[in-house]
């Protein structure tokens, strides 16, 4: 690479050099002009893989993707004023769920803020709280301690960024490039030797004393009657599979924790509908860990049992306000240690009268759903999680779909589940699918419905090559509005059904997605591998019969248990 020409040069290329250095390799990019030089530093590093969306929201909901898939943060790179703006909830559903994020703002120097200057706003920690660390990097200069400085502030912001969103804020004077006139920056700009990092960190392990655990184990072991429920989660959570069945105790998994496999509770959610089931099986304590998405059952026998929270971030996970112990640790740590302390259980009449009740739950909601003439929601939840190959991931949107794939997914290995459940939201779920297969390389798919696709829709742009199948439950609005407390009230299909009438096949051609429509309820396993994407397979469901539909499966299994 050439020499740099002036301060501008010296810094973009510095700071790109040191966060490949420290271990970024995509940055996802929007088009604009005072982030022009920034944006061609990232373009000119062969180490990283850059990603141009011309929509600044989908831009960094990508970018969340690819740290969901791979623990690494991408860098999120766009001008000033409004821009910056769109990056907001991306980085709001980053720090809630604790995924790594580079946000990388350009801006006018000082002297243009609070003067009416174009594209200017308040950049100065725009994003308060919902970054984990902000920085004002001021403008480039000429100084012989800048090169070290921008180094430094780059190996710190990766560093910080493995906790959440890292936002630096990048003023930058014009002439923003140089032309033949621009002297060479006068002072050496290189970095360690080798391609180290200026600065690496190690990572923190968080293992309990031995007189936490034996005060977490002396409570587990007094209690035959216990659950372990587990959530979304970046760590890996089959140690708790090991500790649960020392203790003899029923594992609730949802699907986004990545360890509901043969032997954990899939049908909690409809066994909790059941009064009298519940009745019977009221646990006296819960271990949870994770990042619930607790739909309306386990969150009404959470709230009302005692509870130990495991993480090992010292975040305060407790909707019900009923933890009563918060074990900051790695999991693996602490249930290492836990296992060395615990006898097996005496007795599995407790798991066994679960893992009963879950199989009758099972053929019930299976035999039901099997039954249906018409393609159903319930039903491509289910099979869409049973079909797709070992390897693969799914994404499921939020609303009804993640719901959906809570209740009704069947156990398995092999498949990585994500969800957007830091904050909930249906924005984005598009552009960080896209970003997940991207950096994983696997084949991807999600289940989304067709309000969150057109949220997002921009994320298609451009089309993406990837081995991406977008599932889509077009019931043609917001369907989890009718399962609640408004429904049926006056102006309700307006103003919560929001009925939208747009043609989906339309959609996917003008995106460069092939499209297909599901032909009968049992023909979704063939048709997802008929082919590989991009491609979009839409499922025609409707709102007012998947209510009926969903209480006909509780219905059912309460008749079972």
């Amino acid at each position: 690479m050439t020499e740099p020409r002036g301060a501008n040069q010296a810094f973009t290329r510095t700071l790109v050099d040191e966060l490949a250095r420290a271990g970024v390799r995509h940055a996802c990019i929007s088009p604009g002009s005072r982030s022009g030089p920034l944006a061609l530093a990232f373009e000119d590093d062969h180490r990283i893989e850059v990603h141009v969306q011309i929509d600044e929201r989908s831009a960094a909901f990508f970018a969340l993707g690819v740290a969901k898939a791979t623990g690494i943060p991408a860098a999120v790179v766009c001008t000033s004023g409004t821009a910056a703006a769109n990056l907001f909830p991306a980085i709001v559903e980053a720090r809630h769920s604790l995924v790594p994020m580079l946000v990388l703002t350009a801006d006018r120097p000082p002297e243009l803020r609070a003067t009416g200057a174009n594209q200017t706003i308040d950049q100065i920690k725009m994003y308060g709280d919902a970054v984990v660390w902000f920085a004002e990097v001021g403008t480039p200069e000429t100084s012989s301690e800048a090169p070290g400085y921008w180094r430094s502030l780059a190996a710190r912001a990766f560093a910080a960024a493995t906790g959440g969103p890292v936002h630096l804020n990048l003023p930058l004077r014009e002439p923003l490039y140089p032309d033949e006139g621009t002297e060479p920056y006068p002072h050496p700009t290189g970095g360690r030797a080798d391609d180290a990092p200026w600065a690496r960190t190690t990572p923190a392990r968080l293992v309990p004393s031995q007189e936490d655990v034996r005060s977490a184990v002396d409570r587990l072991r007094a209690v035959e009657r216990g659950l372990v429920v587990a959530g979304a989660s970046r760590d890996d959570l089959r140690p708790l599979l090991r500790l649960a069945e020392a203790l003899g105790w029923p594992v609730l998994a949802e699907p986004a924790s990545n360890i509901r496999e043969p032997g954990t509770i899939s049908t909690y959610d409809a066994l909790l509908r059941a009064r009298d089931f519940v009745e019977d099986h009221r646990p006296q304590l819960v271990l949870r860990t994770g990042k619930l998405s607790l739909g309306r059952p386990l969150a009404a026998l959470l709230g009302s049992t005692r509870q130990i929270a495991l993480d090992r971030r010292d975040v305060w996970l407790d909707e019900q306000r009923a933890v009563e112990l918060l074990i900051v640790s790695d999991v693996e740590a602490f249930c290492a240690a836990a296992l060395d302390m615990l006898e097996p259980a005496s007795s599995n009449a407790w798991l066994a009268a679960w893992r009963q009740a879950d199989a009758s739950a099972r053929a019930a909601i299976d035999a039901t759903i099997d039954g249906l003439a018409e393609p159903s929601e319930p039903r491509t939840a289910r099979d869409l999680a049973a079909a797709v190959p070992e390897g693969s991931n799914l994404l499921a949107a939020s609303s009804m779909p993640v719901r959906d794939l809570e209740s009704f997914m069947h156990p398995r290995h092999g498949l990585r589940v994500f969800a957007n459940r830091g904050a909930n939201g249906i924005d984005g779920t598009v552009s960080t699918t896209l970003g997940i297969a991207k950096a994983s390389g696997a084949p991807t798919y999600a289940l989304v419905g067709d309000v969150a696709l057109l949220h997002d829709s921009n994320g298609l742009l451009p089309t993406t090559t990837d081995d991406v199948t977008f599932v889509i439950l077009n019931n043609d609005g917001g369907g989890i509005f009718s399962f609640l407390e408004q429904a049926g009230v006056e102006g309700f299909e307006r103003v919560f059904g929001t009925p939208h009438g747009r043609d989906l096949e339309a959609l996917a051609h003008l995106h460069g997605l092939s499209h297909a429509r599901l032909a009968a309820p049992d023909t979704l396993g063939i048709t997802i591998h008929e082919g590989k994407g991009p491609r979009l397979i839409e499922v025609r469901t409707d709102r007012d019969a998947n209510v009926e539909v969903h209480r006909a499966i509780w219905a059912a299994v309460e008749r079972a248990l």
